[in-house]
């Protein structure tokens, strides 16, 4: 295959935003949905979401050419599989996620120059509040991070069962469970275990919906509070997926220590996140660090740092159990 000229293979970088914010608008608008039942025109869609025709046209072929949809040759429009994945009714849909990309993530990360200059999120400059609070005072926005996140770590939790035993497992406790789709994934593979969801109060009446979709309430215990205070005791393994990495090497530790007050001496403690490998090598969560640094101003982290941060907090890394994907099962233990 030819490679592409350093300067075109730069601006293809430069201009990717163009895709994802065309992206977004058809997510916002629903345009996957209204052609589930079939090809529709420009005009038909514009009539069907109040927007302007010859705009939306526009807007629809540009995708098009990326593949994402198809016109044919009386200017209809229909899906591609690409397309397919933005309807909001398809297993690992990503609307919620293309709509949180194009609003909040979109807005934060124009500001990371702010970012790298002071350290501080871009959200916060942007939104006047920290991502968390922020979510927590408004509802919709927060429904649409609940869906995005099944959408990003739905194929996780397949991956971190198949690489991670916990058939042996009595009471399993999620902290920051968040809309319970890792507890529901891994009552669901193993019928023995009883789950605890530990959560902020509006984020675990969300869940319970989940949980109760899934016909595991019976098997599922929901504590609020903050993990900044304290987390439920007694369960056999403590896990976080995603957690961790929300937050600066400060309040990750009292996260930990929080954990670690807690726990039994034969409790252990399962940090679901990526580890950053050493080296030039492509590896998604180099990317999201920058996501960490703009949103939440949290951070990635690797092996050293891990190990590092776990000391801090009277534990000790056990284990790093990589999966298919790009997380992977890091498995502390009290000292």
């Amino acid at each position: 295959m030819t490679q592409l000229p350093p300067n075109v293979q730069l601006s293809g970088m430069m201009t990717a935003y163009w895709t994802s914010q065309a992206i977004y608008v058809i997510a916002k608008l629903g345009l996957a949905d209204l052609l589930a039942a079939g090809p529709k025109t420009a005009d038909e869609l514009a009539q069907a979401t109040e927007v302007q025709s010859a705009a939306l046209y526009r807007l629809l072929r540009a995708l098009a050419s990326q593949g994402v949809f198809a016109e044919d040759a009386e200017h209809r429009f229909c899906h591609t599989p690409l397309s397919e994945c933005l309807r909001q009714d398809v297993p690992g849909s990503q609307k919620a996620i293309a709509i949180m990309m194009g609003e909040e993530h979109f807005q934060a990360c124009g500001e990371l120059l702010h970012s790298v200059r002071t350290g501080e999120t871009g959200f916060q400059k942007v939104y006047r509040a920290p991502i968390f609070e922020y979510l927590s005072k408004h509802p919709e926005q927060a429904a649409i991070f609940d869906a995005a996140m099944v959408s990003v770590h739905g194929r996780e939790t397949a991956a971190i069962l198949d690489a991670y035993d916990l058939s042996k497992v009595g009471l399993l406790a999620d902290i920051g469970g968040g809309n319970g789709s890792l507890l529901i994934g891994t009552l669901g593979r193993h019928p023995r275990i009883n789950g605890l969801l530990f959560d902020m109060p509006g984020v675990i009446e969300r869940a319970k919906a989940n949980v109760a979709s899934a016909g595991l309430t019976e098997r599922m215990k929901f504590v609020a509070g903050s993990f900044f205070e304290s987390v439920p005791t007694g369960a056999d393994v403590y896990m976080m997926r995603h957690i961790i990495h929300d937050w600066n090497d400060e309040q990750a530790t009292t996260i930990l220590r929080a954990c670690h007050r807690a726990m039994g001496d034969s409790a252990r403690l399962l940090v679901l996140e990526s580890v950053i490998p050493p080296g030039n090598e492509p590896f998604f969560g180099k990317l999201l660090d920058l996501i960490m640094l703009a949103l939440p101003g949290g951070k990635e982290r690797t092996e050293e740092e891990y190990k590092r941060l776990f000391e801090g907090a009277g534990f000790r890394l056990a284990s790093i159990t990589p999966t298919t994907t790009e997380v992977s099962v890091i498995e502390a233990r009290r000292v």
